[in-house]
């Protein structure tokens, strides 16, 4: 490069530089305490003009009583401010000529004695923020008695699909976190542990679908970050739930949390519970070289779960804080199948023989996970936090398959096949990441370095059973050993100036794996081992057209790694019909998105999202000679989903409350694989929530979600499903005690249906289970209600943990 050039760059970036510094917005910061000087959050902050009082800006306090108002103009202007059980404020008039930080703010509490209408400060059921929606669980009645893995199902935009895939807008691939960290496990595990999670242990649910270079690179589709209560009141409290489900069998759960807060400590602790069973059914009608296979199948799951979660943070000064967190998850879920599949050869009217089968498991599961922490965060902006973790997942599972043929008539057996699996799975976890925030030329830098390091056994053991003698089948005996290191590094910045927001980021993440499959079979790819690195930008630039409109741009590029057992090439039955095969040359799939957005008056949201996923992998099914089938997952196509959504919430008076989702969205797939059948499909998504507040107290809610014909997985083309859901909520003893009873999919139009082909298999399948259930939940608050003062912990353990299936 010559001296000129290096000027001229150099004169660019100093120009630049200047320019930033100069085109600063003004904020307008400001704390909230009450008399006693506790910190109040969640408080409503309204800032008006002068002149006018015109609506400038709104906000929300947060769990320290701090909030702030950016992007302003030099004017006079004044505020209001309303929190429950506290007298309205309104403040003198503010001139603001440069950024501002105001003297704490005093809240009185409201006086019961007057007769005064009090305006009340209260979260929405769903909040649509700039970055992410806020599906705010504790707000709804709907979510009573609801679990983690049901509340999903009931979050604006996200479907689950026939494989319990997540999906959002239209996209597959979400990665799950809980807490702020990845969830360490995945599949019928992870269902098992949100299984165990209640609504009342859940406080909210972020859907991020645009996440910035600090977050894993990670999922396709985004992120879901599942929050867990915290208790952030002063002194000792706490609160106990008590559940009953009635579905096709009755479920009951229950939770207590205890906290103890005090000016440097907050301890706390909740466990929670699960028991009973739940039910679910799967016909498959399944075309092969002419032959047909009608599969009825049923399942009752008999789950027993427990959760525990307890830890400390210690606010050493106002500058540094430490925490440790431990959580654990025990479970045992009991698995009974039962299948019935006549079989008709071409040209025959009747079955010839009919396959019988069961399979009877029992899956022993304890996850345990712990972390420290460390923030320091200065009064000119800069924060570092350091994030140590170690995750273990022992899973333990025996699983005894009966299969019988029986001839047409089903008189007389032709011939039995009866076999035991026994699969431990050991997974080890080792996380540490550091971040650091300053503030640099107007703006803020964040930076930050992460390392984690997976290590997983899988012991496949398979036992023939013969007159009652189990004799291990060495040839159909593996151990699959799988080791995984991510390195990463992030830079993002983001700056305000005038009415434009910019914000930009870059992430680097060097992936070095190795699977080694040790078995009798004479396999070619027991060793795979891969060593690559990829490069994720991403960014969003905001301009403020006037006080009521905003248009955003925004772009980001994801993974979405394979998870570690469906990288195992050991082939293993399901039963006499059905294998299951990993595949060691399945490469991630990459995702690029481009989302432009529009909000009118802090309410109307509309946004188009352009998304392209190259080597979109699919788990597919695959005709294995005259009557067998065959069951992996392959990178088969090339994916494009456009999608139009709009999100409006709204109260249309004192006592009606609405919130309405759309989403319009097309799948097209572009076979890369010569059995994949290019398809597209045009898909409308639709969720509702209508709350009302009722004389004596009562308050109503009807909510529901449709989804007109869709793709799932690239392969599935399903019918139209849906749910209707409906709750009554009353409070008693000055809101302590909680009574609240709710009817979901009262309609039970959630069942799923659909068809899908690769190569000469064709399959017609539907499947549900017992979604349309009766529930009743009694919550009781006891201890102090001094709000409030606390801070958020969001570790930072690593996405592969939500790569682990059993």
């Amino acid at each position: 490069m010559n001296i000129t050039i290096k000027k001229r760059i150099s004169l660019l970036f100093f120009a630049l530089s200047s320019f930033m510094l100069q085109a600063q917005d003004l904020e307008l910061r400001g704390s909230l305490a009450d008399q006693n000087e506790a910190p109040i959050a969640f408080a409503t902050t309204y800032l008006y003009q002068v002149q006018d009082s015109t609506l400038v800006k709104a906000t929300i306090s947060d769990e320290a009583g701090n909030f702030i108002i950016k992007e302003l103009q030099p004017g006079s202007y004044y505020l209001q401010l309303n929190s429950l059980g506290f007298a309205p404020y309104t403040s003198a008039a503010i001139t603001l000529n440069d950024s501002m930080t105001l003297p704490q703010i005093v809240l009185e509490e409201a006086a019961e004695a007057l007769d005064q209408v009090t305006i009340v400060a209260e979260k929405p059921i769903v909040e649509v923020l700039a970055d992410k929606t806020v599906f705010n669980v504790d707000k709804t009645i709907n979510a009573t008695g609801s679990t983690g893995f049901e509340l999903l199902r009931k979050a604006p935009g996200v479907l689950i699909d026939n494989n319990n895939s997540i999906i959002v807008e239209g996209k597959a691939g979400v990665q799950i976190y809980i807490d702020g960290r990845p969830s360490v496990l995945a599949g019928q595990d992870l269902i098992n542990y949100l299984e165990t999670l209640q609504s009342t242990d859940i406080e909210s649910i972020e859907i991020i679908t645009q996440p910035s270079s600090k977050y894993e690179a990670a999922g396709n589709a985004g992120i879901i970050n599942i929050i867990l209560k915290r208790n952030k009141s002063l002194g000792t409290n706490g609160s106990l739930t008590l559940g009953y489900i009635q579905g096709k069998y009755p479920r009951v759960n229950s939770s207590i949390n205890l906290n103890n807060r005090g000016k440097k400590t907050n301890i706390y602790g909740t466990y929670s519970n699960r028991f009973g069973q739940g039910f679910g059914f799967i016909d498959l009608f399944r075309r092969q070289n002419g032959t047909t296979f009608d599969q009825r199948s049923t399942t009752v799951l008999d789950n027993n779960n427990h959760n525990i979660k307890t830890g400390i943070d210690y606010y050493i000064n106002d500058r540094h804080t430490f925490g440790a967190l431990f959580t654990a998850n025990f479970s045992n879920v009991i698995n009974n199948t039962n299948s019935r599949t006549p079989i008709i050869p071409a040209g025959q009217p009747m079955p010839v023989e009919v396959l019988i089968a069961q399979s009877n498991s029992d899956n022993v599961a304890a996850n345990l996970n712990g972390n420290l922490n460390y923030k320091y965060k200065d009064t000119i902006g800069r924060e570092f936090t350091v994030d140590l973790n170690y995750g273990n997942f022992n899973s333990d599972r025996n699983n005894f398959q009966p299969n019988y043929y029986l001839d047409g008539a089903q008189q007389d057996t032709v011939s039995e096949s009866i076999a035991r699996f026994i699969t431990p799975i050991k997974i080890d976890i080792f996380a540490g990441q550091v971040d650091y925030e300053q503030p640099l030329w107007g703006g803020k830098l964040g930076a930050g370095l992460r390392y984690s390091y997976v290590q997983t056994n899988n012991v496949f053991d398979f036992f023939d059973v013969i007159d009652g003698m189990e004799i291990l089948n060495l040839e159909q005996t593996n151990t699959f050993d799988y080791t995984e290191q991510i390195n990463a590094a992030y830079l993002n910045y983001n700056i305000r100036w005038d009415k434009w927001n910019l914000q930009f980021g870059l992430r680097v993440e060097q992936t070095i794996s190795e699977g080694d499959l040790t078995s009798a079979q004479d396999n070619a790819n027991a060793l795979v081992e891969r060593n690559y690195t990829n490069w994720f930008p991403s960014g969003g630039i905001t301009y403020q057209l006037n006080q009521k409109n905003s248009l955003a741009l925004t772009y980001s590029r994801r993974i979405q790694r394979p998870t570690y057992q469906s990288l195992n090439p050991f082939q293993f039955k399901i039963d006499e019909l059905t294998f299951r095969q990993g595949n060691p040359f399945l490469q991630p799939q990459y995702t690029n998105n481009i989302k432009l957005s529009h909000t009118h008056n802090y309410r109307l949201t509309t946004s188009f999202t352009y998304t392209y996923i190259s080597d979109f992998f699919a788990q597919v099914t695959e005709a294995l000679g005259e009557d067998q089938n065959f069951i992996n997952q392959r990178n088969v196509a090339n994916q494009r989903v456009y999608n139009i959504g709009v999100s409006y919430p709204t109260r249309i008076n004192d006592w009606w409350s609405i919130y309405l989702s759309l989403n319009a969205f097309r799948s097209e797939y572009e076979a890369t694989s010569p059995d994949f059948l290019p398809v597209s499909q045009n898909t409308l998504s639709f969720y509702g929530q209508n709350t009302f507040s009722l004389p004596v107290g009562l308050t109503f809610e009807v909510s529901g979600w449709f989804q007109s014909p869709s793709i799932w997985g690239g392969t599935y083309r399903t019918d139209s499903l849906g749910s209707l859901d409906v709750a009554l909520q009353k409070k008693f003893f000055n809101d302590k005690l909680t009574v609240r009873v709710a009817g979901s999919d009262i309609l039970f139009t959630s069942p799923w249906s659909g068809v899908t082909e690769f190569g000469d298999l064709v399959i017609d399948g539907n499947g549900g289970s017992d979604s349309r259930q009766f529930r009743l939940s009694l919550n009781y608050n006891f201890g102090s209600d001094e709000i409030k003062q606390a801070r958020k912990r969001k570790t930072a353990i690593e996405d592969e943990k939500g790569r682990i299936e059993n």
